[in-house]
């Protein structure tokens, strides 16, 4: 008979933690900036929250040990793509320790602003093997739900820059040497990392929600799906 702890981690897990102390849900929204991440999980956090469900929410550099260190370094543009994929994976694991276990042990809803995806996917479009990286994230917890928002290209772009009025030197992927013009750049960075993501899906599973569409229609379609699990407990 197989380990039943196995089954909640992608790889070796974390020592000490039992699946069965892990009585909330998990639930990943991925996508690249500009897909509606923020504002789906905003109005998912209040249906839920309404609803009796409390919620815990984490995300990309957020974490209290690294998150402003690794602001710092990105700032500068100097970080080597190993420095920065070892940055980020600090991040999760501080965050994984201190507030995503924490929180399904209490039973809570864990709504996650990207996950160890986002951040294998860009170190995957950086050179970097995926099974080195399925290794270093081993210890994540396997979700209940990812949904991941995939939006054009070209229709990120126009958010983009309709939010910010410029773009992002990593999520252009300036770094990589794609192109000097940065609006350029960032097609082809973001047509790599759409293309990983699909590779990605092919091991993980997630759930793929055209986010081209309105907010309100996106938001319908995450809702049902989300009460479907919810309704399987």
């Amino acid at each position: 008979m197989s380990d039943k702890s196995t089954h909640r981690f992608y790889g070796h897990g974390i020592p000490g933690v039992k699946s069965e102390d892990l009585g909330g849900k998990l639930i990943v929204m991925e996508g690249a900036d500009g897909s509606g991440r923020s504002t789906q999980i905003a109005q998912l956090v209040d249906w839920l929250e309404t609803g009796g469900r409390p919620t815990v929410q984490v995300g990309l550099k957020r974490s209290t040990l690294v998150s402003e260190e690794l602001q710092k370094a990105q700032e500068g543009n100097v970080l080597s793509r190993t420095t920065l994929g070892l940055f980020y994976a600090t991040d999760f694991a501080d965050q994984l320790e201190n507030i995503i276990l924490p929180a399904l042990k209490a039973g809570f809803i864990v709504l996650a602003d990207r996950y160890i995806y986002t951040l294998m996917a860009r170190d995957m479009v950086r050179g970097m093997e995926e099974g080195w990286l399925k290794n270093l994230y081993g210890i994540a917890p396997i979700p209940d739900a990812v949904f991941y928002l995939s939006v054009t290209p070209e229709e990120l772009v126009q958010r983009n820059l309709s939010k910010n009025a410029t773009l992002d030197y990593w999520e252009s992927g300036m770094d990589l040497g794609f192109s000097r013009e940065v609006f350029d750049s960032f097609l082809k960075y973001q047509a790599a990392m759409s293309d990983a993501f699909r590779q990605l899906q092919k091991t993980y599973k997630f759930d793929i929600v055209d986010a081209n569409r309105s907010v309100n229609v996106v938001n319908k379609d995450l809702r049902k799906k989300i009460s479907l699990l919810l309704n399987n407990e």
